[in-house]
């Protein structure tokens, strides 16, 4: 996947978990808990949709890589990048 599929696809993630957030304006250097309604269980939401989608296991201490929507997809790139 390339890096603007992976964007997409978090995106559209956290579109599933907070239906009610405007997601098209996500500002990628922003921690999304400050730009969103996030709380933790919501958040687990998404890691766990990355796990169902995607096939991604992201381990409890990796946890602080995902909080900017760049930084998640620094994160998920390599991990998804033969897909």
């Amino acid at each position: 996947m390339t890096r603007e599929e992976i964007e997409q696809a978090v995106v559209e993630i956290i579109g599933e978990v907070l239906p009610d957030d405007d997601c098209s304006s996500i500002a990628p250097d922003q921690k999304l808990r400050d730009q969103l309604d996030l709380d933790s269980m919501d958040f687990l939401d998404i890691v766990m949709e990355l796990r169902k989608q995607y096939g991604v296991e992201v381990p409890e201490e990796d946890y602080p890589q995902l909080e900017t929507l760049n930084s998640c997809i620094d994160y998920l790139e390599p991990k998804l990048k033969d897909r």
